[in-house]
């Protein structure tokens, strides 16, 4: 047996609790790592309150959690790592606990902390998604929605990296930060449409909404095309012919998170770490997020 978070009713985030669940055994090609740091991230927060049912159903007792980075310690006939080796990925299990299994591991680069690497994993994974699915460009100019937040900030370096002009719409306190990102940040709210044009000048040709703040109609019409703008966030995405991105595993791709990471080891790539918790505050975590006093990754260490 071993410690994890779980939950087992929807709700607030005092349904997280430390529990005694059953250590995780590999399968074959699986790898199981002592878990060093787990992010969390909004989807966990949504998942938790029930919010996502349809999309991501759970059974209960469950162990949140996708991004975790740590050491293994066990291995399955196959796997590609050896006991010992320091890696990263998406957990096959619940990644909030003191064990979690990996169906496709990644070393993690030694530069990286164990925060920084879980940190990036499912927003870089995002970002990079939404960029390649966008098909967007080196002279072409992209709309980032809530260009602060984690998913959002590393779509805007990804972007710039590439040629791209890019305007994000952030909250205010967030407004120095992005710029120094390279693109041009403009208030989200009221009037934003008319910021984001005086913004882009020459118009905008992609859209990437990572705010899901109700933006998708006029961002249709900044685009001159529903299939020019993709969602991570929004529900109503289908009224407006948007392309929600996510939910299908055939969608992602995961072959990018080692190009991220050694992004973030050459100091191209910022993911920044905002706070740190122990397991067992995992619903402080979780509180901190849907409050939005997080400027940054928030991240379990157990």
């Amino acid at each position: 047996m071993s410690t994890a978070i779980t939950f087992s009713a929807y709700g607030g985030p005092e349904v997280l609790t430390p529990s005694q669940v059953v250590t995780p055994e590999p399968d074959a090609g699986q790898v199981r790592i002592r878990v060093r740091a787990a992010a969390v991230n909004p989807i966990d927060v949504r998942i938790r309150a029930g919010i996502m049912q349809g999309a991501f159903p759970v059974t209960f007792p469950h162990v949140p959690g996708w991004d975790v980075a740590g050491v293994v310690d066990k291995v399955g006939e196959g796997a590609s790592f050896a006991v010992g080796d320091e890696v990263f990925g998406v957990a096959s299990t619940g990644g909030y606990g003191e064990y979690a299994l990996l169906q496709l591991p990644f070393a993690k680069p030694k530069e990286l902390s164990f925060e920084a690497v879980a940190g990036m994993i499912t927003v870089g994974e995002a970002a990079y998604r939404a960029l390649e699915h966008l098909d967007v460009g080196a002279g072409q100019t992209l709309l980032v929605h809530g260009a602060g937040g984690s998913v959002g900030a590393i779509a805007v370096q990804l972007a710039v990296a590439r040629g791209v002009t890019v305007v994000g719409t952030v909250a205010e306190q967030d407004i120095e930060r992005v710029n120094g990102m390279g693109a041009s940040a403009v208030r989200y709210g009221e009037g934003w449409a008319e910021r984001v044009r005086a913004a882009a000048r020459d118009g905008v040709d992609c859209v990437f909404d990572a705010s899901g703040a109700g933006v998708l109609a006029e961002s249709v019409a900044l685009a001159g095309d529903a299939g020019k703008v993709i969602t991570i966030a929004d529900p109503s995405f289908a009224e407006h012919g948007v392309r929600f991105t996510g939910m299908d595993p055939k969608d992602r791709f995961p072959q990018a998170l080692p190009q991220l990471a050694d992004l973030i080891a050459t100091g191209t790539l910022d993911v920044s770490v905002w706070r740190t918790y122990p397991l067992a505050e995992a619903a402080q975590a979780h509180a901190a997020i849907e409050a939005r006093r997080n400027q940054g990754k928030v991240v379990l260490l157990p």
